[in-house]
């Protein structure tokens, strides 16, 4: 993959749901349903490019070589815990992804990552991973835990998001140029508190409905 790499996923079902998420209106239970149907079709077009390899099987009439993906190679590295909105419907399409996890706070003053969890399947350098986390806002989150992914080596690693600003893009790709994001829209800008305008408020309240 090239540097800098930017996927702006513009598929109509994909846009439709995330018009109705972003609703201020939609209840936790709506919000919860759109985001793990949209997480499936993002799922689609993020493992577009996954390897595949020939197997021998037998169909009703014949033996053939047929492509098949080793989903036990793919690992979600859900950023929390926002991310977890994103995982259950990637895995509908990979069932058997591993699933690794990392725990970040925003520090409300410097809007710092700090982390406070990490715990990864064994043998990442055998693995493609595909980072979680709705907004990519400041961005500061996402280079931390994609920094944090890299010492463990995986094969690959693609970042996948909601939402991003002009903002956390750069700052993502100018500490990670290798990493390709992939996401459903790229909003205006920033606000002065580091959320996304127009966004859709904070990702990880609305799922959980803890505001």
């Amino acid at each position: 993959m090239s540097e800098r790499e930017l996927h702006v996923l513009t598929h109509p079902l994909i846009q439709h749901k995330l018009t109705l998420l972003r609703q201020k209106d939609r209840s936790t239970n709506s919000f919860r349903r759109l985001l793990h149907e949209i997480a499936m079709l993002m799922a689609y077009e993020v493992t577009r490019e996954m390897p595949t390899q020939l197997v021998q099987i037998e169909t009703p009439l014949a033996t053939m070589q047929a492509p098949m993906i080793d989903g036990k190679k793919t690992v979600f590295v859900v950023v929390m815990r926002a991310g977890a909105g994103l995982l259950d419907g990637m895995l509908e399409v990979i069932p058997g992804a591993r699933v690794g996890h990392v725990g970040l706070y925003r520090d409300p003053k410097t809007l710092v990552a700090v982390e406070y969890y990490f715990k990864m399947p064994h043998d990442m350098h055998e693995r493609d991973a595909i980072v979680l986390d709705p907004m990519l806002a400041t961005g500061n989150s996402a280079v931390a835990a994609v920094e944090r992914l890299k010492e463990t080596g995986p094969r690959s690693i693609r970042f996948v998001c909601l939402l991003a600003a002009p903002e956390g893009i750069r700052n993502f790709h100018d500490h990670h140029p290798d990493v390709p994001v992939y996401t459903a829209a790229v909003d205006s800008h920033l606000n002065d508190h580091g959320y996304i305008v127009p966004g859709l408020g904070d990702a990880g309240d609305r799922l959980f409905g803890t505001k």
